[in-house]
Formats: C-alpha cells, structure tokens, sequence
C-alpha cells in the first residue's frame, strides 16, 4: 500500500456508549422525582449509544419510506414501505415503554422517567420518534370519550410493535398519529374545510384533504374537521373493525429536509368513518391536549439533539490534533466546546423541568399546571429554536468532516429546524405566551415564582429577573390589540426562556455551568454567537460533563 494511504489523525467511532450518562440528565431525573427509574434510563442510554442502533439510524435515514398506493393490479392499497431498520428503531421504542405507557403508571415521576428514556433513546436517531411521540400525547384527548379510551387506551400503552394493515382492536399495540393540518390554513386550523356528516349508527363520516399528516401508517389518528357543530374531533381507524381499508387515500409523500426516516404525507378522506371525541364544536379545545403534550416531546427531542451534538464534538476535539495540539486544548475551541455544552445543560434543565410539572399536573397540581401552560409555551420556542443554531456550531467543530454524511453530523444538522415549526412555528409559540400571559393570570404567578427562587444568588440574574418583572407588566397592562405587543412577543419570550434556564441552572446546576451561564447569557457585554463566553469561567469543568465515556 502507498504511503499517501497511511490513514492518521483522524477520529476513532465513538463505541458503545451510554447516552444517559449524562450529569445534567440524572441530575434532573432525581430532582423532579424518578430516581427510582435510573436503571431504566440508563438501559435506553446504552441502546441508544450501541454501534448496533447508530447502524439502524444511518439505514433507516437513508432508506426513505416508499409510498404505494396500489397493488399490482390496481387494487387501493395506501402502504408505505419502510427499511427494516426503521422497524427496530420503532420496536424498540414501543418495548421501552417510550409510547402511552406513563398514563398506566400510577407511580410518582412516571412522566419524567419517561421524559428521561425518551431523551436518551431519542439521540440515536430522531425521525421514529414522531409516532412514539404523538401515542404518548393521544391520551388525555381521547379519555374525553370514555369508551374509546377504554378500548385503544391499552393498547395505545402495551409495549408491542406490531407494524401492519390490520383492524387495531386486534392487534397487540397501536400507534397514533393526528391530522390537522390544510394546505388553506396551517397553522389556523379553525380554516379547516374537511367535512363530518353523522350516521345513523352515531359514527361519522369525513370527506376532505389534508397537507400534512406525520406517520401515516399508524394504526389511529386524531383527526379535526368540520361538524355541523363546528370544529371537532374525531378518532379515525386506518383499518375498519372487518377488515377493509377506511377510506384514507395516500396521495404523496412530502420531501423534507430533514426527518427522512418518518414518512409525511398528504392525503385524502374519502367518505372515511370515524366516531367522535367530547361534544361537536370542541374539537380545537380536546386536540389541544395532544398539542401541547406534543410540544413537550419536541422540546425534550431538541434538548436531545443538542446532547448529541455537543457529544459529538466534544469526541471530535479530544482526538483531533491541529497546529501542534489537540483541538479541546486549544483556547478558542475550548470556548466553543463549553458554550455547546452551556447551552445543552440549560436546555434538559428545562426539558425535564417541564416533564415533571407535567407529571404533578396529571396528578392534579394546579400550580404546576398553571406554570407548565406557560413555561411549555416559552420551552419550546426557545430550545427548539436553538436546536439549529446549535447544530451548525457543533457541525463547524468536525470541519469538512462534519459536513459529510460519514460523520452523522449533517442528520442532526437537517433535523435541527423541524422541531421549531412542528406543533406550532416560533411565531406561534410567541403568541400563545401572549395569550397566556392575558387569559390565565395564575400561569405568570406560578412562572414568576419559579424566578424567584433563585433570587438572591447571582447579581446578573436579579437584574435580568428585575428587568422581565418590568416587561411583564408592561404587556399584562397592555390593550391586547395593541401591535407593538405582538412585535415585541419573541424578544420577551426570550427573556422568559433564559431566566427560567438561569434559575434552575443556579438552583440545581453546576457551579461552573451556573456562573458560564449567567455571564454568557445575561450580562450586559456577551456576544451573538456561540463561542464568544468571557475569560475567567471554570470551561474544563463543563466541557469534562460534556464528555461520554466508553461504556
């Protein structure tokens, strides 16, 4: 072999490794209540960080899902294929319980120890996520109808995959998926135009197009359209009790950016059936519920996404050697090493902080649901908004190598912004804090009373606390139609996003991450890009909890 083949300097695989060896992570899942389900994380972890899963991630991302909506001899059949990877990386989402598994656990912490698994699996590969996602966030929307829930809620929570065309009573677990969105309105579902007409065995039947409905071949969706009580909300079989196909036809398959694994698609109801959930006219009041249980999964995906990230070029500095050094001893990539790792710390602080107000909400805390209704809000605009930002830094870290498909770095890159415009874009969000703010004065008392925990500690933090206190006013004093409010929305989620960050990180954090944090993020004299943190903060602190080790 010549000489000019001698391969050197460049990056060992990273090994098997446990993605929940993560100090902010278990930190977190003691302080919100699940201690008791570390091992369980931890065994999620080492999944998710096997050489075995990381080759089921690449195939399944490069194998795209095939639509066929036909057989071969022109029957309507509306399948999608998908690689066999695709199908461990579902199966072995299902069997860790990461569906609807916490609405059937009466423990304490139950959703935070599924916030946890769900974080530390998710890192292999995010796309498969959505339907596990979107089964776990159906509950509470379907227990508005008390005998479907009693029928699918099981089986929407059992730990079986079984991928397939059959009636989804019959089967040993369900997937399911919601279609809402309408190449008219998007955002605005209230514009939707599918119309339900009532039958006379009290099913209904839906006639209309939808643009984009995620994983369509789950076996259940939650679907709004309208009745002639207005918006509602219907459970919709892919597969009808004998047999036959509901008239859901597959049109096409979109081509995204990202997320290429999971198949999206635009589709028809042709005279489908399906029954009702809660009253007609209620449909944008019961979808909401699995929107917002939404949002919390896409948020702790993107906080996912930034673990994975800043893991990745963490590895990659500490074994690439550049003018004489390794690139992690060097002054500058030490402050863009720490600053990934900053902003990761922050964003499962927070992640996980929102799963366990979800879990004392469920259980019937008033003052955690009231700051969840909030917080969620300002959590997913903020880290999904970050998510992307944050992958081009970590990308930049690995060089040419990180913008080849090798690295697994342009996945993660591609994925970044899909979080931010799923379940509501940044605007949306934006605006819902707004709303919140307005209708629900008890969701600023519960929020602000977080703040204030911290209050006391770092000077930095209580001049930006003092600083929100003075925003907050001002828009709660506000006409609502005011639009210099509406213009201002993402500046002042901001502010809410980063003390909320800075509070915990004060409260349960590092030290080091604490201090890098706040000097970082709320002094005055702090740059716009990553890698622009001040001299004098503890970085091989942060950037040593960054570091995975072999397991």
């Amino acid at each position: 072999m010549s000489a000019t083949h001698e391969v050197f300097n460049q990056v060992p695989p990273l090994g098997d490794v446990d993605t929940a060896a993560d100090p902010a992570l278990l930190e977190a899942l003691h302080r919100e209540g699940a201690g008791w389900a570390e091992a369980d994380v931890h065994a999620a972890g080492l999944l998710a960080g096997s050489e075995q899963a990381r080759e089921w991630a690449r195939l399944a991302d490069g194998h795209s899902p095939v639509l066929r909506t036909h057989d071969r001899v022109g029957h309507r059949i509306d399948e999608v294929e998908f690689h066999p990877a695709w199908h461990e990386l579902i199966g072995t989402a299902v069997r860790l319980g990461l569906t609807a598994a916490p609405w059937r656990d009466d423990r304490p912490g139950a959703h935070v120890a599924h916030a946890a698994a769900s974080y530390a699996w998710s890192q292999v590969e995010a796309g498969h996520m959505c339907p596990i996602g979107m089964t776990y966030a159906v509950v509470p929307s379907l227990r508005q109808a008390p005998e479907l829930a009693a029928a699918y809620e099981p089986l929407l929570a059992a730990r079986e995959y079984e991928p397939g065309s059959r009636p989804p009573l019959g089967k040993p677990g369900l997937l399911a998926g919601m279609s809402m969105t309408e190449k008219q309105g998007g955002s605005d579902v209230r514009a939707n135009t599918t119309r339900a007409v009532r039958t006379a065995d009290g099913s209904y039947r839906l006639t209309g197009h939808k643009w984009f409905t995620s994983a369509p071949m789950c076996d259940v969706f939650l679907v709004l359209a309208q009745a002639p009580g207005g918006l509602s909300c219907f459970l919709l079989p892919r597969v009808l009790p004998d047999g036959t196909h509901n008239r859901m036809h597959l049109q096409r398959l979109k081509d995204k950016l990202g997320n290429r694994s999971n198949a999206s698609a635009e589709l028809e109801y042709d005279d489908a059936a399906a029954w009702l959930i809660a009253e007609e006219g209620d449909g944008l009041r019961v979808i909401m519920e699995m929107v917002n249980l939404s949002r919390l999964a896409v948020t702790i995906w993107s906080a996912a996404g930034m673990r994975a990230a800043t893991v990745a070029a963490v590895h990659h500095a500490t074994h690439r050697q550049a003018f004489g050094a390794y690139l992690r001893d060097q002054p500058l990539m030490r402050n863009v090493l720490a600053d990934l790792a900053l902003e990761s710390e922050a964003a499962v602080a927070l992640a996980m902080r929102l799963a366990g107000a979800t879990d004392r909400a469920v259980r019937g805390d008033r003052t955690e649901a009231a700051f969840r209704r909030l917080a969620g809000a300002v959590g997913k605009y903020w880290i999904c908004k970050r998510t992307s930002i944050h992958a081009a830094e970590a990308l930049e870290c690995l060089g040419g190598n990180g913008y080849v498909e090798d690295s697994g770095m342009p996945r993660l890159y591609r994925e970044a912004p899909l979080n931010s415009v799923w379940e509501g874009s940044g605007n949306v969000a934006a605006l819902d804090v707004l709303r919140v703010l307005r209708r629900e004065p008890e969701a600023a008392v519960a929020f602000l009373g977080e703040l204030d925990d911290a209050v006391g500690a770092d000077r930095r933090y209580d001049s930006a606390v003092a600083r929100l206190r003075t925003d907050l006013a001002a828009v709660a004093a506000a006409d609502p139609r005011d639009p210099g409010v509406q213009f201002g929305a993402r500046r002042l989620v901001e502010q809410m996003a980063l003390a909320v960050q800075a509070s915990l990180l004060i409260r349960h954090g590092h030290p080091a991450v604490a201090d890098g944090f706040c000097a970082s993020r709320l002094d005055a004299d702090r740059g716009q890009v990553l890698g622009t943190l001040p001299a004098g903060l503890d970085v091989g602190t942060v950037i040593e909890r960054a570091q995975l080790k072999s397991a």
